[in-house]
């Protein structure tokens, strides 16, 4: 994956982005939330996720305390010296890491913590939820994360030019 590229094209992309963004806010929220799913599954079958990693890369999952309480067992550590030694609350008093790229991204794009990862990872990019309507903001912003995101952004400009 041509990370370069990519965030070339994406923030090329943005403001066509941002314009489709105000046509999908009028398209019907069973449609939409169809729509995006399916175009989530058919990236999926062709984006490999291993090759990229630039959400790993590029930025922080919110954590929740039930994360961070799983995560501080699987390193044999008290919840207090995770956050201490991982996370710091951002602008909106959440908790992130402290820095990027993800400390449990391994040199091959694996996750050290895969089965045990935060449940904001395990949506990632989120474009297969229920009540599209209520992220269709994250999910402009993830096209600039995400090349799948991109994709999809692509393509329903493609379709809304009809």
């Amino acid at each position: 994956m041509d990370l370069e590229n990519f965030k070339y094209q994406s923030n090329t992309e943005y403001n066509n982005h941002k314009k489709l963004l105000a046509k999908l806010k009028r398209v019907k929220t069973k449609n939409l939330d169809q729509s995006f799913s399916d175009a989530h599954d058919e990236k999926f079958r062709k984006i490999n996720c291993l090759e990229c990693a630039n959400c790993c890369k590029t930025t922080s999952p919110i954590f929740i305390q039930t994360d961070i309480d799983r995560l501080s067992k699987v390193f044999g550590m008290k919840p207090s010296a995770f956050v201490k030694q991982y996370l710091h609350r951002d602008e909106d008093g959440d908790y992130v890491f402290k820095s990027v790229p993800c400390p449990f991204l391994n040199d091959d794009n694996t996750c050290l913590v895969y089965e045990e990862r935060p449940k904001a990872c395990k949506e990632y990019p989120h474009t297969n939820r229920k009540n599209m309507h209520g992220i269709l903001n994250l999910t402009l912003q993830n096209t600039l994360v995400c090349p799948a995101v991109f994709e999809i952004f692509q393509d329903f400009g493609k379709d809304f030019r009809k």
